[in-house]
């Protein structure tokens, strides 16, 4: 590659239910220690027995046996509501006119010969809720995670033992849990976790995305509107994936910290045993413009809008790749329910396959174990329901309070730099498109997924793929494979969960077929159809910790592996792609495919045999300490990247949060060997057909040799090729 050596700098890095108004009491996020309970040895069970102001949620815990459950061995949290709290939402679910089952199947119990109403005392209405009730509200209301006042400080999510998660804020001095439910009494410890005592029930939602859509009709009419005309409504209904014996049931068999050997891991679903089952929930993110945004861009109806989506995509296929290559029209005719209509097309590029809270858009400060550099943005890709198209969401730490989230904002030469060891400067990132504005402080949460109030218009025009997307794409394990997100196991760090002794906590097992973007080739279509994975191959989804590893987190194989996963869809171009590593004396010896399907006749060797066991500073890697060089490293980095290899990214740390190929000493930065990029080639990806890499192991007796999938990169040769500048350390 021709560069002007005079600018060069490294060549390498880099429901509704309980909608009522929310009644706060104060609560000091440091509480005075008085307050708390100071029982020695007693659990949650008898703490809540013993406090006269909890009968209520106690007799739903004795209903459905978790009571027992919280007076066992394990590290739980219980937010608990006072009796108040549960008699109003008693009244909510019987008076709910919206609900499907009157009264939201609470009916009379067996002998009495009262009528509901709100003067009942609240034991009494304890006895008008159904055994399944019972079990969600005890559910919902209780944590594998130790979540104390202190962690739950500023927004966030804490998953529950009901599969689904609740929101916190403590921005108004206290601690208020889904806009509603307020702690007033916290951290109370006990021999099996802690215990937060709420002044309400946390609402739960019942409803789909659609509903919730038409529910805030008052805001939402037009984009409420064209998502029922386009039927995308009705393809956000699911709830759970179906695994390949037509259950929702996935079937594991214990698997251990190093492959076959070493500790178990954790399996989250049904705790840890030889073999079982968990679901795999399906959630989606809508993004949708309320009606002032769509009235300030001259939308006023749903005419508007057609005729806004009819002028936006018309001409799609002279950029929206797969449309041309796969020789698709735009239709701007009344069937709006034709997925490359263009009133179907706008609404598609809203819907992402992955459920997200607004906390977790992206990997971002305040999350468990975060680990990126101070002047580090973070950012992911995700795939839309507009085929084969990806959006990008960011939050620059350099504009406003840094807590500013965009979709698809695109600035000039990003991820390219005129400096070394950093990003350039602002005479080359001209901010072409500022992105749309999520607004942080207006999501709506449905049973399947979340709503994000926008405060601009999304559309996936030209400046998308020619722009947004033609730069150095690092794509986290997590985007590759949505099912971490839809089960909240992109949430958990290491250590959560009602983990036993003798288990690895920092790893989490992953049935082989949970994953939509996944094929093992070494396991036979019986085998599949059982569900049974055999010790030739195990799966891990390591959890949130001091890794070396891009957002704290990676997937990881072990044994006689040989599968391949689905590439994002990128715009059509020639790329570069690029897998990192960390170096270990006992990693693999692999080689990697690529095809346009998931079918093995499909796949053709992409560069040569890799081998992970080769360590940072071996000659056949060269890694040098480039602050020790004259140019900083830009020779090097060219005779590294000749080589097949690049220095680890600069945003983000590594190992006991040090950087991932660097270590602060005096102020200074200097190079260490962490983490490599192996640089497996070029090649030219067509938006219009799938891309898959496969990865084998070429040491089949190797049965505990790891091969770990933090992220992929998928650089365009045109952000490579630049003549002036060069890519950037992050």
């Amino acid at each position: 590659m021709k560069m002007n050596i005079k600018n060069m700098i490294r060549h390498s890095v880099l429901a509704g239910l309980g909608a009522v108004a929310v009644t706060m009491v104060s609560c000091n996020p440091e509480p005075d220690e008085s307050d708390l309970y100071t029982f020695t040895g007693e659990t949650i069970a008898s703490v809540i027995a013993q406090d006269n102001t909890l009968t209520a949620f106690n007799k739903i815990l004795e209903r459905v046996g978790y009571d027992k459950m919280m007076a066992a061995y394990g590290s739980y949290t219980c937010f608990a509501p006072i009796n108040d709290g549960v008699s109003s939402y008693c009244d909510s679910l019987y008076n709910d006119k919206t609900c499907v089952i009157p009264h939201n199947g609470m009916t009379q119990p067996e002998g009495s010969t009262s009528e509901y109403n709100p003067s009942l005392d609240v034991m009494t209405k304890v006895e008008w809720l159904s055994d399944s009730l019972c079990l969600d509200i005890a559910k919902y209301h209780i944590s594998n995670t130790y979540r104390d006042i202190v962690s739950m400080t500023g927004n966030g999510d804490v998953s529950t033992m009901l599969g689904y998660q609740f929101s916190y804020s403590s921005d108004t001095g206290k601690t208020v849990l889904e806009k509603k439910s307020t702690i007033v009494n916290s951290d109370n410890q006990t021999t099996n976790g802690l215990l937060h005592i709420i002044d309400q029930v946390i609402p739960r939602y019942t409803l789909f995305i659609g509903d919730v859509l038409d529910r805030n009709k008052d805001r939402y009419s037009i984009f409420a509107e064209a998502f029922r005309m386009t039927g995308l409504d009705k393809c956000v209904l699911q709830m759970s994936k179906m695994a390949p014996d037509g259950t929702d049931a996935f079937k594991y068999k214990q698997l251990y910290r190093n492959g076959l050997s070493g500790t178990p891991v954790f399996w989250p679903a049904n705790g840890v045993g030889t073999e079982g089952t968990m679901t795999c929930k399906v959630r989606y993110t809508l993004f949708a413009e309320p009606d002032d945004v769509m009235r300030a861009n001259g939308i006023n109806d749903i005419n508007d809008l057609i005729k806004y989506a009819n002028d936006v995509y018309g001409n799609a296929p002279s950029w929206y790749d797969y449309m041309s290559e796969n020789g698709i029209t735009v239709s701007t005719g009344k069937d709006y329910t034709n997925r490359f209509n263009a009133l179907n097309m706008f609404v598609a590029y809203h819907i992402l396959y992955a459920g997200m809270s607004i906390n977790w858009l992206v990997f971002e400060k305040g999350n468990p174990h975060y680990n990126y550099k101070p002047d580090a943005d973070s950012y992911d890709y995700y795939e839309t329901m507009l085929p084969h198209t990806m959006l990008k969401i960011w939050e620059p730490v350099s504009v406003g309070t840094g807590r500013n989230l965009y979709i698809n904002r695109y600035i000039q030469n990003n991820t390219l730099t005129n400096e070394l060891a950093t990003q350039g400067t602002e005479s080359i990132h001209a901010v072409e498109r500022p992105g749309v504005l999520i607004n942080r402080g207006a999501s709506l949460t449905a049973t399947n997924g979340y709503i994000h109030a926008l405060n601009g218009m999304l559309v996936y025009d030209r400046m998308v793929p020619k722009g947004v997307l033609n730069e150095r794409m690092r794509v986290n394990c997590t985007s590759l494979f949505p099912e971490l997100i839809n089960n909240f196991y992109r949430t958990w760090s290491s250590g959560d969960g009602n983990i036993p002794s003798g288990h690895d906590g920092g790893r989490m097992g992953i049935p082989a077929f949970y994953f939509d973007n996944a094929v093992f080739y070494n396991i036979s279509d019986e085998t599949k159809k059982k569900q049974s994975i055999t010790d030739e191959i195990c799966f891990n989804y390591n959890l949130h910790s001091y890794l070396r590893c891009y957002q704290s987190d990676q997937m990881q194989y072990w044994g006689k592996y040989d599968w391949a996963f689905r590439l994002p869809p990128v715009p059509t171009g020639v790329y570069e792609i690029r897998i990192p590593f960390a170096p270990m004396s006992y990693g693999s010896f692999m080689q990697y495919y690529i095809g346009n399907s998931s079918s093995i006749t499909s796949m053709k060797p992409f560069g040569l045999p890799f081998d992970a066991r080769i360590m940072g500073d071996d000659p056949r890697i060269g890694m040098t300490n480039a602050l020790e060089e004259d140019d900083m490293g830009v020779a090097s980095d060219i005779a590294l990247h000749n080589r097949g290899y690049m220095r680890g990214p600069y945003s983000y740390y590594g190992g006991t949060g040090k950087e991932s190929w660097t270590q602060e000493i005096s102020g200074r930065y200097e190079w260490t060997p962490t983490t490599v990029r192996m640089v497996l080639g070029r090649i030219h990806l067509n938006q219009g057909e799938e891309n898959w890499l496969r990865v084998k192991t070429l040491d089949p007796n190797a049965a505990d040799a790891p091969v770990g999938l933090d992220y992929v990169e998928l650089v365009p040769v045109s952000v490579l090729d630049n003549q002036e500048l060069v890519e950037d350390w992050y």
